[in-house]
């Protein structure tokens, strides 16, 4: 009886059976029958968010949860390997502090409140759309402006080059703005 509790613990059989530790002597019951975190759940391939380089995720989810995010060992610019960030990405998602709605705070106030999305969105483009009108310029010593220089435009590095030029004519050509840069430039 003392023999067959005693021999449970693994490093007792490992000691008395032999072996190198890596195989069946080596294992509890708990971690014979481990089984990975992903088992069973969907994958889908996915680009890492952050800095632009393009490193290749594979996200495992069941269903609408979230089970894990790693490098995605088939893409040929990161092959499998991620940054701290890029290895943070489940973090970002799941994190119990994570903000979910959008924070305002009006001037002067001590205070912040939720805004839906929408409200959020409109306040920006009036905002946007007032500053552009307050600041236009149509011309200067005769010569055609059709600028203004109060609003500006820093863009993310995420973005890809499509999705850049789209927001520069947009900024440029349609609203009339100058000062247009983008992070992966800085």
């Amino acid at each position: 009886m003392i023999k067959e509790l005693a021999f449970r613990w693994p490093v007792l059989r490992q000691l008395f059976q032999g072996g190198d530790g890596t195989g069946a002597e080596a294992m509890s019951e708990r971690t014979r029958t481990l089984q990975p975190k992903n088992k069973g759940a969907q994958v889908a391939r996915s680009v890492c968010p952050y800095c632009a380089v393009g490193c290749g995720q594979l996200v495992f989810h069941d269903g609408n949860r979230l089970i894990s995010i790693e490098g995605d060992p088939a893409s040929p610019v990161s092959r499998g390997r991620l940054c701290p960030k890029g290895s943070d990405s489940f973090e970002l998602l799941t994190h119990s502090k994570r903000l979910t709605k959008v924070k305002y705070r009006a001037p002067f106030s001590r205070h912040w409140q939720d805004l839906s999305l929408d409200k959020a969105m409109e306040m920006i483009a009036d905002r946007v759309w007032d500053s552009r009108e307050h600041s236009f310029i149509d011309s200067r010593d005769g010569q055609s402006l059709m600028q203004t220089t109060a609003i500006g435009h820093l863009g993310g590095a995420t973005l890809d080059n499509e999705e850049n030029y789209l927001i520069k004519k947009l900024f440029s050509a349609g609203l009339g703005m100058v000062c247009i840069s983008n992070q992966a430039r800085i």
